[in-house]
């Protein structure tokens, strides 16, 4: 999956409801937290290919993209331990977008992030629920929304905001589709896509909001550095 597809997936993309959403709901909260200041320094802590960076630029003063040495696009690069060279109370907001689950602990980045944190900062989290294997290089973790409120808070965040994206149904049906989608030719994918993905966006309609912040497929979470 490559950032366009991050940014801007087509109707026939076998992941376009959730894509859509995680990037509704993750520029909706930078929007938010930068309304009153465009200085802020962003760090992108598990950067990958930045699909956002292009957004979220403008909304901030200094935006950092940190990732394993693997990957030429980060300008701070870090080891599987999570541990950066960045000093403390740096960063005035922590975007992770879709990594936590590919961490070696979990305990350890959230850690990291707080140190680089100012007091007062925030971090913007995505990670998964119920989702296929996606080793990017690694893929450890899944949460329920109670679980990952956990371990969020676990490690002294505060969270402010949290949400998840596809219900049960919802999600079930996005797993439904991904374990037909690589046995069929590869000329069928667009047309399953769009069928599986027309139906995921009708069956979520089935769940309350309380219901996807407990069984999500994917979830949104905004947390706070306590002063």
């Amino acid at each position: 999956m490559n950032g366009n597809d991050r940014l801007h997936p087509t109707i026939f993309h076998p992941r376009y409801i959730v894509l859509s959403k995680l990037r509704n709901e993750t520029l909706k909260r930078i929007e938010q937290l930068t309304a009153n200041n465009k200085q802020l320094i962003l760090v992108d802590f598990g950067c990958g290919d930045m699909p956002y960076r292009p957004l979220i630029e403008p909304m901030v003063g200094k935006y950092l993209g940190v990732d394993l040495e693997m990957n030429p696009k980060a300008e701070h690069h870090i080891d599987f331990d999570s541990k950066t060279t960045l000093p403390d109370n740096y960063a005035d907001i922590v975007l992770s977008n879709q990594v936590l689950e590919h961490v070696d602990t979990p305990q350890g980045y959230l850690t990291e992030a707080m140190r680089i944190l100012k007091p007062g900062g925030y971090i913007i989290l995505t990670t998964h629920g119920y989702w296929f294997y996606h080793p990017t290089p690694n893929d450890y973790w899944r949460w329920t929304g109670a679980g990952l409120r956990k371990t969020v808070e676990a490690e002294g965040y505060e969270i402010k905001s949290f949400e998840g994206i596809l219900g049960l149904t919802a999600s079930g049906l996005q797993l439904f589709q991904d374990g037909i989608l690589f046995k069929l030719p590869k000329f069928l994918f667009p047309v399953w896509s769009v069928i599986m993905q027309g139906l995921i966006w009708l069956f979520d309609k089935l769940h309350s909001q309380p219901q996807r912040n407990r069984d999500g497929a994917l979830y949104v979470v905004v947390a706070q550095k306590p002063l």
